[in-house]
């Protein structure tokens, strides 16, 4: 028996649609023990993870990059797909270069952060800040352009803001690969046997969500910035998907791509490697 697992996830619906089942008790856990979780901003989890604080914690695959040495990526509860990517925003009065902006980004360890670096690698005016006061920033003229994530992506059209970019159907056409976004990491030192067992209650939790949607509703409810049900439900269907459930193939070559691309453009001090946990 293990002592009790530490476990960190964001409030964002894709998270709290995945994790609800086996935070309540709804699947069975074998052997696992779990501590309260923590719902964190993820840029606050990648964080966390560089100083290895959680056992099983959500990363940004940016992070990953920097942590392979104490964590191994879960192909189970995965943020991967196309048409899911961060956008590049600005306002439409814009009339400078982008090269020349400053631009905010909602966190020096997130996806979104390597994406922008890949799109524009000679750009160095980055503002970090959190995700949701991104597009205040863009309004108030503290920010140039922004890179926006998370709910912000349903929503920046009703604050009069305009996309430059699409960062993921960027990647999507220079790689042909679904964009990488966000993942499950487990500490090495856990053990193979405890790792596959995690991996195993994540994805039994996928699975009951999916047959119970209405059962999570509260729990995501309760934990979400954006309250609009349907801003709520297109989060859930863009962001939790057959990656969700099992990287497969396609999705574990998406990864490796984008840590090699990563690594290249000097973003990672150690070799980015992908580790698989199984």
């Amino acid at each position: 028996m293990v002592a009790q697992l530490s476990l960190g996830y964001s409030p964002c619906p894709n998270d709290t649609f995945i994790f609800y089942a086996l935070t309540h008790g709804k699947t069975p856990c074998r052997h696992l023990q779990w501590g309260a979780p923590f719902l964190e901003d993820v840029e606050t989890l990648n964080s966390w993870a560089i100083n290895t604080r959680l056992d099983v914690t959500k990363l940004s695959f940016h992070a990953l990059g920097h942590v392979q040495n104490n964590y191994t990526m879960l192909n189970a509860g995965a943020a991967l797909g196309r048409g899911c990517g961060p956008l590049l925003i600005t306002r439409p009065e814009q009339t400078t270069v982008p090269s020349s902006w400053r631009i905010a980004i909602p966190g020096k360890y997130t996806t979104a952060a390597l994406l922008l670096k890949l799109f524009l690698p000679e750009h160095s005016k980055l503002l970090v800040m959190p995700f949701e006061t991104i597009m205040e920033a863009i309004n108030t003229g503290k920010a140039d352009a922004g890179v926006i994530i998370h709910e912000s992506r349903f929503t920046f059209q009703d604050h009069g803001l305009v996309c430059v970019q699409d960062l993921g159907e960027w990647w999507e056409k220079e790689t042909n690969l679904p964009i990488p976004l966000g993942c499950i990491a487990a500490r090495k030192n856990l053990g193979q046997q405890t790792i596959r067992e995690i991996e195993e209650a994540i994805a039994a939790s996928l699975r009951w969500a999916f047959a119970h949607p209405d059962a999570c509703t509260g729990y995501i409810r309760e934990h979400a910035r954006e309250l609009d049900e349907r801003v709520i439900s297109e989060h859930i269907k863009l962001y939790v998907n057959d990656f969700s459930l099992d990287l497969a193939e396609t999705g574990q070559t998406a990864v490796q791509e984008l840590l090699r691309r990563g690594k290249e453009a000097g973003l990672f001090t150690d070799p980015a490697v992908l580790n698989k946990a199984s």
